[in-house]
Order: structure tokens, then C-alpha cells, then sequence
């Protein structure tokens, strides 16, 4: 499903070069899980912006489904950004002032998507995540727990094949950490491919595989059993 081809990304600052990833290969199947752990500044977060269609890499090649996302025409970017990949961020970005179903709603008014079905799947979505009674709180009336499943379910709004996640788990206590991680596992046995960037790795254990990133670098893929005695 997604492919990296000798891709590369170097950020140039004046007369400095830094190489924030390169890698020969790296293929995920289509449903896979995995987890990208490393230190801080290895390029996790640079390797989810490439494969988000937000990052053009400097060298190499970037498929999903057998076509070079790069090599498409902006607008086509845009739509797969779109429709086919949704994102999770440790932040949640939710808009302030509107509602939960508002919030998640945001998505499909980008789609174009009619005020009806909108609303209709908004409401679905939130009771996937059990906030059925939360359509309309604004994000300061719900917990911090409550405002990432927010954001799970507008992550779902446009069905996205690929989900990728930004330290998802970064801001949640330990319970609603492990609730949130569910959640990805029952969206990734639904069918959905995730890629979780993780510091955490009893978060990273819930993936099928793990990918360490050091100085850009992929090194050597983790035993997701080991993981969780670490």
C-alpha cells in the first residue's frame, strides 16, 4: 500500500545541510499497524509528514497504491490528504468555538459533503467513540479525554484508509491513553492501515510491528512482545 523508494529529506539552512531521513526501502501493507519510535529529532515526525502527502521528500519516491504521490498535480494531493489519509495529533487541533459534531463535521464541509449527511455522521462517529451525549459541548466542556476521541471521530469523518497518528497518547492520563489505543486497534482490525509516531513504548506494543528511527535512519524492526516487558 505504501512504498518508499530511496527517499531522502534534507532541510538547508544558509551554507547547512541536515539530512533529517534516508532510507533504501520501507514497505507497510495495506492494514498493517506500526508503531515509529525514536528520539527526539530522529525524523518520526518528518517520516509522517512524507507519507501524509504534506511533505515532498528531497530524493525518492513516495506510493500509495502503486502511484507517486509527489509526482501528482497539487490538487490531487490535496484530495488524497482528503479522502484517502486521516490524522491524529497530540494536540487534537480542535476548533474552539464550535461543537463536538461541528468539529467533526469540519472534514466533510472540506468534501462538500450535504448538511444532512454531515450532521447524520457526525453523530454516528461520536457514538462509535461514546460521546453520543457530548454533540454539543464545546471543547472546554469536555475532558482532555474527551476532546482526543473528538478528534478520533473527526479523524474517521471522510473514511480514510490510512490513519496517522502524532503522539496521540502524548497529553492522556494512563487509563484514557490505554481507551485511545483501543480505539486504534479496533479502527486498524476494521481494515484501516495506522502509523502511530510514539515516544512511548507500552503505547507502541499495541502495533503489529515497530520501527525505530534513529538519526534518520531505520534501524532493525522490534518484537512488539518484547516491548511490552521494556
Amino acid at each position: 500500500m505504501l512504498k518508499l523508494e530511496s527517499v531522502k529529506k534534507v532541510y538547508r539552512k544558509k551554507q547547512d545541510e541536515v539530512v533529517a531521513f534516508d532510507t533504501t526501502s520501507l514497505n507497510i501493507a495495506r492494514g498493517d499497524f506500526v508503531a515509529i519510535i525514536g528520539p527526539s529529532g530522529s525524523g518520526k515526525t518528518t517520516l509522517l509528514s512524507m507519507l501524509g502527502a504534506m511533505s515532498a521528500p528531497s530524493e525518492g519516491r513516495i506510493l500509495l497504491d502503486g502511484e507517486s504521490v509527489y509526482d501528482l498535480p497539487v490538487e490531487q494531493q490535496a484530495e488524497v490528504r482528503q479522502n484517502k489519509i486521516g490524522f491524529v495529533f497530540q494536540t487534537f487541533n480542535l476548533i474552539p468555538y464550535l461543537t463536538a459534531s461541528e468539529n467533526v463535521q469540519v472534514p466533510m464541509m472540506l468534501s462538500q459533503k450535504y448538511k444532512t449527511e454531515r450532521q447524520q455522521r457526525a453523530e454516528e462517529l461520536l457514538g462509535t467513540v461514546g460521546l453520543q451525549d457530548r454533540l454539543q459541548h464545546k471543547p472546554h466542556e469536555l475532558s482532555i479525554g474527551q476532546q482526543q476521541r473528538v478528534a478520533l471521530a473527526r479523524m474517521l469523518a471522510n473514511d480514510p484508509s490510512i490513519i496517522l497518528a502524532d503522539e496521540p497518547t502524548g497529553n492522556l492520563d494512563p487509563d484514557t491513553r490505554d481507551q485511545v489505543l483501543e480505539y486504534l486497534t479496533k479502527f486498524n482490525e476494521e481494515g484501516r492501515t495506522i502509523i502511530m509516531v510514539t515516544h512511548d513504548l507500552s503505547a507502541a506494543a499495541y502495533a503489529r510491528r515497530t520501527l525505530c528511527l534513529s538519526e534518520g535512519q531505520i534501524e532493525p524492526e522490534q518484537n512488539p512482545d518484547l516491548l511490552k516487558t521494556a
